[in-house]
């Protein structure tokens, strides 16, 4: 009797193999965050989640800065490295994101979602924006408006600028 037991242990060990769950994409680990894919650009190659802290990192699949338009007046710049801590509906101490303001590249601090609107901070100023602006995944390069590949089309976003502090 404890041969035929024997004999099904390494079968069992292989099923169990089997069923163990495969790590999510960068993308699919936002979503369990309340935030949409369209965060980050396309080519995340790895990434780590503390989620005791939320402390995370992400590397994208580039050796120097990623960088593209959107909606015709904002430039983004995401270094091949980001870093930040990440709970339910608000992503903190961001680091390796950068927007383009009038002539100046200053780094995105924060981002918080808010029903359908994502807000994006500089700390000082802070933008918000529709939750769909941010279903796709941007490509390194041409943002959205890459040609040869099928792409939604997409509404310009009406931004709502805020500065912060008291004036």
């Amino acid at each position: 009797m404890m041969l035929p037991l024997l004999l099904l242990l390494p079968l069992l060990a292989v099923a169990g193999a089997g069923t163990a769950a495969a790590k999510k994409t960068a993308y699919e680990a936002l979503a369990d965050f309340d935030f949409p894919p369209g965060i980050i650009p396309k080519g995340v190659v790895s990434y780590t989640l503390d989620n005791s802290t939320g402390d995370f990192t992400a590397r994208l699949d580039t050796k120097s800065t990623c960088e593209f338009s959107i909606q015709g007046s904002y430039s983004l710049r995401y270094k091949p490295n980001i870093s930040g801590r990440i709970s339910v509906d608000r992503l903190t101490n961001l680091e390796g994101v950068s927007v383009k303001i009038l002539f100046f590249w200053v780094n995105i601090i924060e981002v918080t979602r808010s029903g359908d609107s994502l807000g994006f901070s500089v700390g000082i100023a802070s933008a918000e924006f529709g939750l769909d602006n941010f279903l796709e995944c941007p490509t390194c390069g041409c943002g959205f408006d890459c040609n040869g590949g099928l792409l939604l089309e997409k509404q310009p976003a009406e931004p709502s600028l805020r500065l912060r502090g008291a004036f």
